[in-house]
C-alpha cells in the first residue's frame, strides 16, 4: 500500500505536458493524418510503419521492418577510446528508415509497400537521411561502461547517468538521445540541448564549467554566416557544445565539428559578429599565423612538440577551457588555458603554466621551426635556448634579466619585471585583440621595429623598443654611457637597434658573459669583421665596453666606450 502511494505521488510530480505528448502530433506519424510533409497517401494506421502485433521481425518491440543488412562506415577519431561496432539494438531499427536504403512504406505486415505522397519512397536526402556513411555522426552501438569512462577521462561514469538517458545492455544507442515517440525538445531529443544539457549527461569536459563557451551571453548580430544554422538558440551559452559541434552530418568528421576547415569553427563567431574581438580581420594582414594554409594536419591527440609544420586555432586555444581571466607574466591567461606546451627544459607539459610554453611548441625544438629573420654572428633559431635563464643575456620572458641596472626602463617596469612573448608579438593597432594573430609588421610585431641599416632615428622607427625603454634615456645625449653610445650609433650613424642587439637572447651554449651581455649579437649583414678578421664585443664592467669590428666602413680595434 505504501509503494502504491509513493508511485501516485511521483506521478503527480511529473509535469502534465509529458503525458500530453503523442506520436500522433509528430513527424513520426507517417500516416495520412501526419503533420509532416513526408506521409502516406491513404494509410490511416499510425504505428504500422514501425510495429505490428503479428508476424513481426525477430526484433523487439514487434518490429515491422526489414533489417537493412548492410555494413556501415563508422565514426572514428584519434581521441576515442570506445570500440564502435556495426549498428545493432535500437540503432539498426532507426536506420531501417534513416539510412535511406529501404522504402518508408515497406513494412512486413503489408504485401506491397505503402504509397507516400509526392512519389516519395526512401527517406529524402537531407539531415534526416544519415546514409550508410556514419563517419560524420555521433557513434552508436558501443559499450559505455565505467572502464570506458576511466580510459577517456572526460566521460561521466554511466553508474551516475540516470533517466531519461537510457543505455541498452550497457551500449549507447540512438535511444540514449532520442525518443521516437515524443518530440518535446525538437529532433525527438530526450533532453534539451540548450546550455549543453543533453551533451553533459555523458560528456564531462575538463575546464568546461568556467569556459566562456559555456557562459557567454553574446549573440549573433545577423551579419555574415549564421554560426548557429542548425540550432534554435540565440546566445553562445545556450548553444554550448553546438557552437562548434554537430552530432549528425558534421562538416568535419573527427570530433563532429561544424565545418571541415578547422578555423571556420572559430571564425564564424570570432569575426566581430558574435565575439567582441574580430580575429578574422587580423588574419587579413600581411603577417599572420596562417591558419588558412593548413587543413586536416592538426590533431587533438598530437604531442606538445609540433613535428609537422602547421598552425590552427586549437594549437594555442582550448575551446573547452577559454575564459577571460587575467594573469601576470609569465603565467598563462584565460584565453590560453588548458593548452599543451614545451617547458624550458624541452619537456612536454599539459596543461601549460606559462604562456611562453605555448610558443615553444613551434618555435623551439620543432624540426620545421621558422628561421631567424636576421643573420647573426651567433645563429640560433630555438627560442627556448634563447630565453634560458642561464644565458649571458636575454629578454625577461622566463625569468628576470641578468642586468641589474637598466635606467631606461619605463615604470612600472623594473629590472625584476617579466614580460610575455605577446608583449612584442601581437596584433597591431589600438583595440586589436591580444595575441599574435596578424600584424602589418614583420614577425607579427605589435609595433614597428625597423631593422634596416641607415634608418634615421624616430619614435615610429623603433616604436616596439620604446614601449619599455624611455626614448629620452636611450638617445638623450646625456653623460651616462647608455645615452652616449646609443645617441652616437642610433642618431648620428643611423644604425638600427637590431644591428647590435639580438632581441630574444644569446644561448649559454654559444655565448658568454664577456662577449654577449646586453643582448649583443651582431647582425652580420651590417657589422663585419675588421681588417684583421676580428669581430667581437667585450664587456669591461658597469657602463664600460669595447668593440672590435668594421661597421659603416669604419674599422674598430678594441674601440672603448
Amino acid at each position: 500500500m505504501i509503494m502504491i502511494r509513493i508511485k501516485l505521488i511521483l506521478l503527480f510530480l511529473i509535469p502534465a505536458w509529458l503525458f500530453s505528448q503523442s506520436i500522433v502530433n509528430t513527424v513520426h506519424n507517417l500516416s495520412v493524418s501526419g503533420p509532416g510533409q513526408i506521409k502516406a497517401v491513404s494509410e490511416t494506421e499510425i504505428c504500422i510503419f514501425c510495429h505490428t502485433p503479428h508476424n513481426s521481425a525477430p526484433k523487439g518491440p514487434l518490429w515491422n521492418r526489414e533489417d537493412p543488412g548492410l555494413n556501415y562506415s563508422l565514426y572514428n577519431s584519434t581521441t576515442t577510446q570506445a570500440v564502435i561496432g556495426q549498428p545493432d539494438g535500437s540503432s539498426i531499427l532507426c536506420l531501417s528508415c534513416h539510412d535511406g536504403t529501404i522504402a518508408l512504406g515497406s513494412v512486413l505486415s503489408r504485401p506491397v509497400p505503402i504509397d507516400f505522397s509526392g512519389g516519395i519512397t526512401v527517406m529524402p536526402a537531407g539531415n534526416t537521411n544519415l546514409t550508410t556513411d556514419l563517419t560524420d555522426d555521433h557513434p552508436v552501438s558501443f559499450v559505455y561502461n565505467s572502464a570506458l569512462a576511466a580510459a577517456d577521462g572526460e566521460l561521466v561514469d554511466p553508474v551516475n547517468i540516470s533517466w531519461p538517458i537510457v543505455l541498452e545492455n550497457d551500449k549507447l544507442q540512438c535511444t540514449a538521445c532520442h525518443d521516437p515517440h515524443k518530440n518535446i525538445y525538437t529532433d525527438f531529443l530526450v533532453i534539451t540541448t540548450q546550455y549543453s544539457n543533453l551533451c553533459t549527461q555523458c560528456h564531462d569536459k575538463n575546464y568546461w564549467i568556467s569556459s566562456s563557451h559555456r557562459n557567454s551571453t553574446a549573440t549573433w548580430n545577423g551579419s555574415g554566416n549564421d554560426p548557429w544554422f542548425h540550432t534554435p538558440y540565440t546566445t553562445v551559452a545556450e548553444n554550448g557544445c553546438e557552437n562548434c559541434h554537430n552530432p549528425h552530418n558534421a562538416g568535419l568528421n573527427e570530433r563532429l565539428l561544424n565545418y571541415q576547415a578547422e578555423e571556420n569553427n572559430c571564425l564564424y563567431c570570432h569575426n566581430g559578429n558574435v565575439a567582441s574581438t574580430d580575429i578574422q580581420l587580423q588574419l587579413t594582414k600581411a603577417y599572420i599565423h596562417d591558419v588558412y594554409a593548413y587543413n586536416l594536419i592538426h590533431d587533438a591527440s598530437e604531442g606538445a612538440l609540433v613535428l609537422t609544420k602547421h598552425v590552427e586555432c586549437e594549437d594555442c586555444h582550448n575551446p573547452h577551457a577559454v575564459n577571460n581571466t587575467s594573469a601576470n607574466a609569465p603565467y598563462v591567461r584565460g584565453f590560453n588555458k588548458g593548452v599543451k606546451g614545451i617547458n624550458l627544459s624541452g619537456g612536454d607539459v599539459d596543461p601549460v603554466q606559462y604562456e611562453y610554453e605555448i610558443c615553444f611548441r613551434c618555435h623551439a625544438d620543432s624540426p620545421d621551426k621558422p628561421a631567424s629573420p636576421t643573420s647573426r654572428q651567433i645563429e640560433q633559431n630555438n627560442v627556448r635556448l634563447e630565453f634560458d635563464v642561464g644565458n649571458p643575456s636575454f629578454h625577461p620572458i622566463a625569468g628576470p634579466g641578468t642586468n641589474p641596472d637598466v635606467p631606461s626602463l619605463i615604470p612600472p617596469l623594473t629590472e625584476s619585471s617579466l614580460i610575455y612573448c605577446t608583449d612584442c608579438h601581437a596584433s597591431d593597432g589600438t583595440g586589436s585583440p591580444a595575441g599574435p594573430h596578424g600584424s602589418i609588421y614583420p614577425q607579427i610585431l605589435k609595433f614597428n621595429y625597423t631593422t634596416a641599416d641607415y634608418t634615421p632615428e624616430s619614435y615610429s622607427a623603433y616604436e616596439l623598443c620604446y614601449q619599455c625603454h624611455d626614448r629620452n634615456e636611450i638617445i638623450g645625449g646625456g653623460n651616462n654611457f647608455q645615452e652616449k653610445v646609443h645617441k652616437k650609433h642610433i642618431t648620428e650613424e643611423d644604425a638600427p637597434c637590431n644591428a647590435c642587439h639580438d632581441p630574444h637572447g644569446i644561448s649559454s651554449t654559444q655565448g658568454n658573459t664577456t662577449n654577449n651581455t646586453h643582448l649583443i649579437n651582431f647582425d652580420i649583414g651590417i657589422v663585419h669583421p675588421n681588417n684583421m678578421g676580428q669581430l667581437y664585443f667585450e664587456d669591461l664592467g658597469s657602463y664600460k665596453g669595447r668593440c672590435t669590428l668594421k661597421c659603416h666602413g669604419k674599422n674598430h680595434r678594441r674601440k672603448s666606450y
